[in-house]
């Protein structure tokens, strides 16, 4: 999985476990795509001090991930709702496999 794509989806199943600081500048680097010496700028803290809360927030959330399994748990009930959808001849059942993959 790509690196950035990770960590988006730890983010989204971990993230509030994060301090409101840490949210604030991991969003910045994951989802806003800001570079470690813009947020170093705007959080009057160094690039290396972004750089290693960044580094700290990623093993903390897989951390996470490692103890709890959420992630790993929805993507294999995405594939097999995928895996419905795809197989059943059925519309009704393809119609609830599509709602479900939708909401996740």
């Amino acid at each position: 999985m790509e690196k950035i794509v990770e960590q988006g989806l730890l983010y989204d199943f971990y993230g509030e476990l994060l301090t409101e600081h840490q949210r604030r500048i991991y969003e910045d680097v994951v989802f806003n795509d800001m570079s470690l010496s813009e947020i170093a700028e705007e959080q009057g803290i160094s690039r290396q001090g972004v750089h290693d809360l960044i580094k700290r927030c990623d093993r903390t959330l897989l951390g996470y991930e490692s103890r709890l399994h959420l992630l790993e748990k929805f993507s294999r009930v995405k594939e097999t709702v995928e895996q419905i959808e795809k197989i059943s001849s059925e519309e009704n059942v393809k119609l609830l496999a599509r709602q479900i993959l939708e909401e996740m």
